[in-house]
């Protein structure tokens, strides 16, 4: 699929490397909460000093601009320096941190470093990042003599750092990236019976996922503020809970295109008005309820369906998963993908709140392939421009 991939490199002795990585991870202050996009980006690492060559790693982490401006206290908050610190001991090897947004006086510092991985603070922190500036591509690679995208989670987007720095420098796929395509594409060529899960909140961050996958799916479940959009569009109350108009049209046209190939709740848990949880079917959600769970009901159909299935393709939690009182619907389906992922079906898991959900039940390692993308994965799956692959796949 690839043909320029860090095993294409040429002799990398003396040369320097930009890594694009994606290390926004989650965190408490100074404290990194969870760090798996920082293994998961090690064997590219790895396979670059291997190579003989000295690596400039470049991340984002959060939305530290608002209208091109740095919010106060931003690079306190959001720079990568604890992320650096990290990289140092999963490599076992010295890492040199090099804050500032002075290119010139950054390509300076790397060419005086005697270390060989080196890692530039937030690329947010620079406007041009966000905007995709050419000039601002072109310092990028003024500091390298070579790309490495591995960021497959933003590849989706038109930023300086994944799409226009490709046109100042050879660039070639990460080793996570080329696997996350190469797994991801499993659901666009899948082994039958194909079934879908699908939850989180609006219908049009997924309306291409769902049409192209829906085309291609035996079946395809809806759940969380996803289902209550569709439930909407046929007519159920829907009381107070998480809706909107687009939504609602956009489901309304899925629901013509895919007719029974989508399965909806059938029972769901709900917060009435005194906010307790309350077992409801479909036909009985009142005026002041909020569906926050799907219910035994449906969990025991989606589970059947999720049985049957060859490939099964997950993102988006099925409820409010993080609420003790309507968590288990989320965490029995994903159970449930895990076990069928045991040989019996490829699984394939994404989205950030996905895989937290799925991490809370200690079967993730069951899974074929847990993406660390969420909007990419979307975006790849539904057919959507992919910025950051161009000229590499």
């Amino acid at each position: 699929m690839f043909s320029r991939t860090i095993s294409a490199m040429p002799n990398l002795s003396g040369r320097q490397v930009f890594l694009r990585l994606d290390l926004n991870v989650p965190l408490n202050g100074q404290e990194i909460v969870e760090d798996y996009k920082i293994r998961a980006a090690l064997p590219s690492i790895k396979a670059l000093l291997d190579h003989g060559a000295k690596i400039i790693i470049a991340s984002h982490l959060g939305e530290p601009l608002v209208k091109g401006k740095l919010i106060v206290g931003a690079k306190t908050a959001l720079t990568i320096k604890p992320i650096a610190a990290r990289l140092a001991q999963l490599l076992d090897r010295p890492v040199k941190f090099l804050p500032g947004q002075n290119l010139a006086v950054l390509r300076q510092k790397i060419s005086r470093a005697t270390e060989n991985v080196i890692v530039l603070d937030n690329l947010r922190f620079w406007p041009g990042e966000l905007e995709n500036n050419r000039d601002f591509a072109k310092e990028l690679a003024s500091l390298a003599d070579f790309y490495v995208n591995d960021a497959f989670a933003v590849s989706h987007r038109q930023q300086a750092s994944v799409a226009a720095i490709k046109d100042f420098l050879p660039s070639f796929a990460g080793i996570l990236l080329e696997q996350e395509v190469v797994n991801l594409s499993k659901a666009l060529n899948p082994k039958q019976p194909l079934i879908v899960v699908l939850g989180g909140a609006k219908v049009g961050s997924k309306v291409h996922l769902i049409r192209r996958l829906g085309r291609k799916a035996s079946k395809v479940l809806l759940g969380g503020g996803l289902a209550n959009n569709f439930l909407a569009a046929q007519g159920y109350q829907v009381g107070q809970s998480l809706v909107d108009k687009e939504s609602i049209d956009l489901a309304r046209r899925l629901i013509k295109e895919l007719g029974k190939k989508l399965v909806l709740p059938i029972d769901v848990i709900v917060a009435d008005s005194s906010s307790q949880p309350v077992l409801r079917l479909i036909n009985q959600v009142g005026d002041q309820d909020r569906i926050l769970d799907i219910g035994p009901a449906t969990i025991q159909e989606f589970s059947r369906q999720i049985k049957t299935g060859k490939t099964i393709v997950w993102n988006g939690p099925l409820g409010q998963f993080e609420n003790e009182h309507y968590k288990n619907g989320t965490l029995f389906i994903a159970r449930e993908i895990a076990w069928q992922s045991r040989g019996a079906a490829f699984g394939l898991v994404g989205g950030g709140e996905t895989v937290a959900a799925l991490q809370m039940t200690q079967m993730a390692g069951y899974i074929d392939w847990v993406s660390t993308a969420g909007g990419a994965m979307l975006a790849f799956l539904g057919g959507e421009p992919m910025p950051g692959l161009k000229n590499i796949i």
